[in-house]
């Protein structure tokens, strides 16, 4: 029998093996040191992949993590180092009194002030993301929540807010309380005339969820100024939201894109 023959007979062979389509999620650590590392470094890819989104501006930006040990604490990004270049080595700790337990670099105020706040209220939360990226500040100008345009867009059906009004930058404490207060059990947050707001119980479902907003955001600009819209209706938009919207869908579709930074720079592990 010769290679093609062989090869014909292979692929017509029925051969009986497990059908495994769902994805296995990691294992607890079993240190806080683990877990810290682990967080860390995912903080640290998330800056990586937004840089290559493209959602860096200036001083603006800021994503957080919760500290596995002391949960009063979470990491952040240190001030005006290009999301390009930050490193897990860069990333600072600071507690809800606007300490900075390590580092030695400033921090964001506005970040600090919006994050605190948000850990502080809502003790589910582990990671919050919030960038000035191009399409969530437009489509936060509309003043108004994103409509189910599209299978990927009821990922949000029934789980943002709008927060409104706009008061300029957020330096006070308040108005961090309020945002916090605002977003509730949400997964996400329109802050009007400013940006687009993300949470979750992990650091990988939280920035997939940021990236997936801004994506649903600029899908949606781009149909409205193509013509009329036609949403999903509310029942089949409600149904695809529980199965595009968990927040464990949101960690796998983290992995590939973990898989890719991680491989591109490893320098980030420094």
């Amino acid at each position: 029998m010769d290679a093609a023959e062989q090869e014909e007979t292979t692929m017509n062979e029925i051969v009986e093996r497990p059908r495994k389509f769902a994805l296995v999620e990691r294992a607890p650590a079993a240190t806080f040191e683990e877990e810290r590392l682990h967080r860390k470094r995912r903080l640290a890819a998330t800056f990586r992949l937004f840089a290559r989104y493209g959602f860096d501006q200036g001083l603006a930006g800021h994503v957080t993590v919760r500290d596995p040990e002391f949960p009063d604490r979470f990491w952040i990004n240190p001030l005006s180092t290009h999301f390009s270049q930050i490193k897990v080595s860069d990333l600072q700790l600071v507690d809800h009194d606007g300490n900075i337990l390590i580092g030695n670099k400033p921090i964001n105020q506005a970040g600090f002030v919006i994050h605190s706040a948000i850990h502080a209220a809502h003790p589910h939360v582990i990671a919050a993301a919030h960038t000035h990226s191009t399409y969530g500040k437009a489509f936060s100008a509309l003043g108004r929540l994103l409509d189910p345009l599209t299978q990927d867009s009821c990922a949000f059906y029934d789980d943002h807010v709008l927060f409104d009004p706009f008061t300029g930058v957020v330096l006070d404490a308040e108005e961090g309380r309020k945002i916090a207060a605002a977003l509730g059990t949400k997964k996400a947050a329109i802050l009007q005339n400013h940006g687009l707001l993300t949470v979750g119980p992990t650091i990988e479902a939280t920035a997939w969820w940021y990236i997936a907003m801004d994506n649903a955001a600029r899908t949606q600009l781009l149909a409205e100024a193509a013509g009329p819209t036609k949403p999903i209706p509310h029942e089949i938009a409600k149904h695809t939201a529980g199965q595009v919207g968990t927040h464990k869908g949101g960690y796998f579709s983290f992995q590939p894109l973990w898989d890719w930074i991680t491989a591109q720079e490893p320098d980030l592990f420094n």
